[in-house]
């Protein structure tokens, strides 16, 4: 628990001193550029470590200092690879630009004469850097050594079979050191009390203890009421984003305030100068225990609100909450006693025997209480997912193995500690009841970022589903990952090694790719694509609209000055990563042959939408026909063409299809189109007077060309009826479906003036001795004609309007 603090306080140290080291940090790597290391105190050291791993006798903190020293030493040859670097360039390109020797060996002699001076200043001055390469790649296999002794001791003091705390005959060991403790604490103060000087510095404190001990006591009986009390008052109103935030600062208070409060009593009892050395460590030990309960206090109230307007961060009921609240309040008070006790027992030099015994009922009563704050989160989940009939979700399926994982994990650590693993046990509880207090910090943490992005925004109902608050969770997970590392036993040094890894960047085909060579290549990428969507800008909306270019002409120019600027962008931010694109050819060359098969589809389609795009067969706004889809082309990608057909439903078609199929573009170039109207009459009908209605109509609507005339054409006789079309030329074939309608309205209404039938189909059914489906006798009948054909024996008989008129009929069937 302590190492634990410790790293805390270390990691955030680091951070609040990286920005003024930065310039310390130049500084000295250009001293040891400038200066080199000194490879003859690097040998001595080298050679110490090297006999300190041998003999497997080293303690572990002299291994920790050990490898702190290696640490230092790597960085400086580290440094010292960048040496010259700018002059070895130099020679490089002079090299380069005499070329390679000719195979046939004759060359001038004074070219072959400074190619061999060049090749020996640049082996001069590569040694160096070949030297601190040697160096630090010893530096390395040293760390690894000093990391793996310490891991394989940390693994066997784990796995150590210690005093069990079960056995009776230990117990008077644990009340021993508790009463030699409190004996001790006791001898101390009465003392100093008895002492002539003790007492005279006592009564000169006096005022100083009183003034300290009535704050202290203030604070901690009043300091969480008056929180509460203004947060009442602020949540007796609508809980807005401002209102919730200014409730949340204020319930700081009841962590800050009675930590406050244990502040100054300790302070005050320091002020008596009546404390020794155990009574000390003793009030030295009490700040942080007491930081740690009250923070899992706090955090308690925040998961598990008394009164919570907003939808609570759990869901459960009011009284679930309560027990929360008080099950993580003792939580903090366990994890704080579990300190308290391990430092002391440190710090006196108690007996194997005497810890467990005394540290075992903490950690059953850890395992009691992460047994029913499991359970309660057992209840979330299950409440999360019965609230509707939907299927159970990713997170509440991932809570409820949380939940099984830690009430295992309750019940498993104390059976250890009985038998006598307690370091195991420790290993296992500790870290989960902090990394539940983590976990709560990072759900506080984000309802913050939550409502801090409604009060900027103003979105309540997508705050949850929103894409920042979301990211700024993810930032806050993986920036947590180092304290969770550190919570289950990550040392300090593991995880600096591993920044340091990834500082180095990685190696890909000879070019070495870092955070910040990636961070360069964002950057300048991103200034580059807003660059060039500014460009499209300008030129879609100021420059191109006082051209003479069709809408078509202009969106492929914006198009086009896209494609260009994003792979100049590319290119440029590549570059200026300090990326070597010849040294990755090997690489894209062996990945070219596989991508083009995979890839080939993709490929076509892109090479394609280029073509489109130079082409120009169809344009954005254009009513095309491919594949049987009709509709209009509302935008041309990389990939593919959206058309919007006519129902208003979005067709993705591949610009393959565009450039190996067949495309019908009506409105391309102009959108002048035909119109075709059919229509039938009744037999019988004048036909050069339909023909004239028919032209009458088709010259009268305003869309229809007067040149060229429309035309009707008699296309023939029919079944029913004598059939014609009108053909027009339209202005504007977007509107053939409105015109065709119009002139549909506008014939029937003309027909029904001038008495014109317009026929429709009929049939007659003729049955064979109809009279059996009756059941009546059928009645005599006289033989027909010798010239009559009889209807067929099975089959019904079908008549058209043409055959009444021949019999005489009135066309309905009578």
């Amino acid at each position: 628990m302590r190492q634990l603090l410790r790293s805390f306080c270390l990691i955030l140290a680091l951070c609040l001193a990286n920005l003024p080291l930065t310039g310390v940090g130049q500084m000295a790597h250009a001293q040891q550029t400038i200066e080199g290391p000194d490879y003859a105190a690097w040998e001595d050291t080298a050679t110490r470590v090297e006999n300190a791993i041998e003999s497997g006798g080293v303690s572990t903190a002299v291994l920790e200092d050990l490898r702190r020293e290696l640490t230092q030493w790597r960085e400086q040859f580290v440094n010292a690879l960048g040496a010259n670097s700018t002059t070895i360039k130099t020679v490089q390109d002079q090299l380069d630009a005499i070329g390679p020797p000719p195979e046939t060996g004759a060359e001038v002699e004074d070219i072959s004469a400074q190619r061999d001076e060049l090749n020996r200043r640049l082996a001069r001055l590569q040694a160096p850097i070949r030297t601190a390469e040697l160096a630090r790649s010893r530096a390395d296999g040293l760390i690894q050594g000093i990391d793996e002794i310490i891991r394989n001791r940390q693994t066997a003091e784990l796995l150590r079979l210690g005093p069990s705390p079960m056995n009776p005959l230990h117990w008077s060991e644990g009340v021993k050191v508790l009463y030699e403790l409190a004996e001790t604490v006791q001898r101390e103060v009465t003392g100093d009390w008895e002492s002539p000087v003790g007492r005279t510095v006592f009564n000169d404190n006096l005022p100083v203890v009183l003034a300290w001990l009535l704050a202290g006591l203030v604070l901690i009986a009043r300091g969480r009421r008056w929180s509460r009390r203004l947060m009442r008052h602020l949540t007796k109103e609508e809980m807005s984003a401002g209102r919730w935030m200014a409730t949340f600062l204020i319930s700081l208070g009841e962590w800050l305030l009675p930590y406050a409060g244990v502040y100054a009593l300790v302070k005050a009892f320091s002020a008596t100068a009546l404390f020794g050395t155990r009574g000390t460590l003793i009030l030295d030990t009490i700040l942080p225990a007491a930081f740690i309960f009250l923070l899992a206090r706090w955090l308690a109230l925040q998961i598990f609100p008394r009164n919570e307007k907003r939808v609570p961060l759990l869901n459960l009921d009011d009284k679930c909450r309560y027990s929360g609240r008080l099950y993580g309040a003792s939580m903090g008070l366990v994890i704080a006693a579990f300190y308290f006790l391990r430092t002391i027992a440190e710090q006196s030099s108690w007996s194997e025997e005497a810890t467990n015994v005394v540290l075992f009922p903490v950690l059953v009563l850890a395992g009691l209480l992460l047994f029913r704050l499991a359970k309660l989160l057992l209840m979330h989940s299950r409440a999360a997912g019965g609230d509707s009939d939907a299927e159970e979700t990713f997170r509440d399926r991932l809570a409820q193995l949380l939940a099984r994982a830690l009430m295992l994990l309750a019940i498993l650590a104390p059976v250890l500690a009985a038998v006598g693993y307690l370091m195991a046990a420790q290993a296992m509880m500790l870290p989960a009841l902090l990394s539940l207090m983590l976990s709560a910090a990072l759900l506080v943490l984000q309802r913050v970022v939550t409502e801090v992005y409604v009060m900027l925004s103003g979105n309540r109902e997508g705050a949850d589903d929103a894409l920042m608050p979301v990211l700024a969770g993810f930032v806050l997970v993986i920036l947590s990952l180092p304290l969770f590392a550190l919570i289950w036993g990550a040392r300090p040094a593991q995880l600096t090694e591993i920044w340091v890894r990834f500082t180095e960047g990685v190696t890909v085909g000879g070019t070495t790719i870092s955070p910040s060579i990636f961070l360069t290549l964002a950057v300048v990428f991103m200034l580059g694509y807003v660059l060039t969507r500014l460009v499209q800008g300008t030129l879609k909306n100021t420059v191109l609209p006082k051209t003479k270019l069709d809408a078509g002409g202009r969106n492929a120019i914006v198009s086009g000055v896209g494609y260009v600027g994003i792979f100049l962008a590319a290119l440029v931010s590549i570059t200026s990563a300090g990326i070597d694109l010849s040294s990755l050819a090997i690489v894209a060359g062996a990945l070219s042959v596989g991508i083009g098969f995979g890839l080939q589809n993709i490929v076509s389609n892109f090479v394609s939408g280029i073509i489109l795009l130079i082409e120009r067969p169809i344009s954005e706004g254009d009513w095309i026909e491919v594949g049987g889809k009709h509709g209009y082309v509302r935008s041309i990608s990389v990939r593919s063409t959206r058309i919007e057909t006519f129902d208003r439903t979005d067709v993705i078609v591949p610009n393959a299809d565009f450039v190996s199929g067949t495309v019908t573009n009506y409105t391309r170039g102009n959108t002048v189109g035909r119109v075709i109207v059919p229509v039938g009459v009744a037999y019988g009908s004048d036909t050069r007077q339909i023909e004239t209605i028919l032209r009458e109509i088709a010259e009268a609507h305003p869309m229809v060309l007067a040149v060229p005339p429309p035309n009707v054409v008699f296309r023939g006789f029919g079944a029913s009826s004598l059939d014609f079309e009108i053909r027009a030329i339209l202005r504007d074939v977007n509107w053939v479906m409105s015109v065709h309608s119009d002139m549909n309205h506008e014939i029937a209404r003309r027909f029904v003036e001038e008495g014109i039938e317009i026929p429709f189909p009929q049939q007659d059914v003729w049955f064979r001795n109809g009279e059996s489906l009756s059941g009546k006798p059928a009645p005599a009948q006289e033989a027909p004609p010798s010239d009559a054909t009889p209807p067929p024996s099975s089959a019904p008989v079908q008549k058209t309007e043409a055959d009444y008129d021949a019999e005489g009929g009135d066309g309905d069937g009578r």
